[in-house]
């Protein structure tokens, strides 16, 4: 296919960084395989004595794990919903972010369900899931979304790959690639030509997809919320969690995606593609979904509080005090609503680094407030607890948990380094004419 000087200009950008290892990335990657193994020793240990290594017990079932399913999966539906709105609004600026919120979208779904898998305890009986499947349960329905969704993911970030494979393909004297990475991207290209007739049929494709994408997300994040929405447990059964976590799965991926832009433009130098402008614009976007997280968390609690329900009110009351949950709950809507409000709400404090700053804090702040949704109302049972050893009424996660969770964030580091290695983080194809 005819490859453009704009778009040679940007593979000869980004032909360093596809062609070799820094030793720096190697020292890199090293890290995260070392933390990847004593995650996967701590799951040894897990499989072979069981659950009585983590912090879970009879009366608070989940823990981190449940946590980081949330926190990922939600990553990965913000990062779908935002590239099939960008693309479908044909928004001027989205070409140097569709490729980070695909992969961000893709990469999470990935991760998320495996902290699922590490809450069940008997690992040979996870098929009975599918084979003794209840509809009548929302996680049975979860697992049918997610399946789905996952499928969906893949796909639709793969239709915005194969025309840059095609350019990769016929780029050879650019690139200086080795044999294999050409007869690899020959494969995925299946065949591109980039004719008038694959053209159209390409473009279909992919408004067809994001088309579904995005209904598909409100969906399944919303079957997520189910499963604690209908769920008779104090601060759990809500009407609003659907919205709720719809809502704060757009947000936090948003937030991810700031932060994954911050990197590359850091470590690869694109501040010519990656410009102060898209912070701006990812800023104002974070400032729109942080104010309407904020309108639903204090719906939510007022609502709660004012009622003042027996069983609610002992979960709002771990939640407002500081010997317990009060500071790490003040800490979460502080992170989550103030600061990305405040940056954005003065002129001089949008800056890509400030910007960046605020995102990192919000989905630090975010993945505290999954924490808080998970924990305080397990260790809130309707029943009188029989055992009142200390480990059965409070939850704390033990280093087997912790090193598994740093485990499934240096998973999604590594695949992020490992796929900058693979493509260029931007969409070569969508540089016809001169970047902007």
């Amino acid at each position: 296919m005819e490859i453009s000087k704009n778009q040679t200009a940007i593979l000869q950008d980004f032909a360093p960084h596809l062609r070799k290892f820094s030793t720096r990335s190697g020292i890199w990657v090293g890290f995260l395989l070392a933390v990847i193994v004593v995650g996967m020793y701590a799951l040894y240990l897990q499989i072979v004595k069981g659950h009585i290594v983590t912090g879970m017990r009879d009366n608070v079932v989940w823990g981190l794990y449940i946590v980081n399913f949330i926190f990922f999966i939600g990553i990965s539906y913000g990062g779908a919903i935002l590239a099939g709105l960008l693309h479908l609004f044909k928004v001027p600026w989205r070409r140097p972010i569709m490729r980070i919120a695909g992969l961000t979208a893709v990469v999470s779904a990935m991760i998320g369900p495996i902290f699922i898998i590490l809450c069940i305890g008997r690992f040979d009986r996870l098929h009975y899931l599918f084979i003794h499947a209840r509809l009548q349960s929302p996680i049975v329905w979860d697992v049918v979304a997610i399946s789905t969704y996952f499928v969906g993911a893949v796909l639709f970030v793969y239709l915005f790959l194969i025309k840059d494979f095609a350019i990769y393909r016929d780029s050879e004297a650019v690139l200086g690639l080795p044999a294999w990475r050409q007869k690899l991207y020959r494969f995925l290209a299946l065949n591109y030509k980039d004719t008038a007739s694959q053209r159209r049929q390409l473009a279909m494709s992919r408004n067809l997809m994001a088309l579904i994408m995005i209904p598909m997300v409100v969906v399944v994040s919303s079957v997520l919320s189910w499963i604690f929405g209908m769920t008779l447990r104090p601060g759990w059964h809500s009407t609003i969690f659907g919205p709720y976590f719809v809502l704060a799965a757009i947000y936090s991926g948003t937030g991810v995606i700031v932060l994954v832009m911050w990197t590359f433009r850091k470590i690869y130098h694109l501040q010519d593609y990656l410009t102060d402008k898209h912070f701006k614009y990812m800023g104002f976007i974070l400032l729109a979904l942080g104010s309407g997280y904020g309108y639903f968390t204090f719906s939510e609690y007022l609502t709660g509080w004012f009622g003042s329900e027996r069983w609610d009110s002992e979960v709002l009351d771990k939640l407002f005090d500081p010997s317990e949950y009060g500071w790490w709950f003040l800490v979460s809507n502080i992170f989550t609503i103030v600061i990305p409000i405040l940056v954005m709400a003065f002129k001089k404090l949008r800056t890509p680094n400030l910007i960046t700053l605020a995102a990192m804090l919000m989905v630090f702040g975010m993945w505290v407030k999954r924490y808080l949704i998970v924990v305080p109302t397990l260790e809130t049972p309707l029943l009188p607890v029989q055992d009142t050893r200390p480990e059965y009424i409070h939850y704390s996660a033990t280093w087997v948990e912790w090193a598994l969770t740093f485990a499934g964030f240096a998973t999604f580091l590594l695949f992020f380094t490992l796929v900058a290695k693979l493509v260029t983080i931007v969409t070569v194809s969508d540089y016809n004419e001169e970047h902007q």
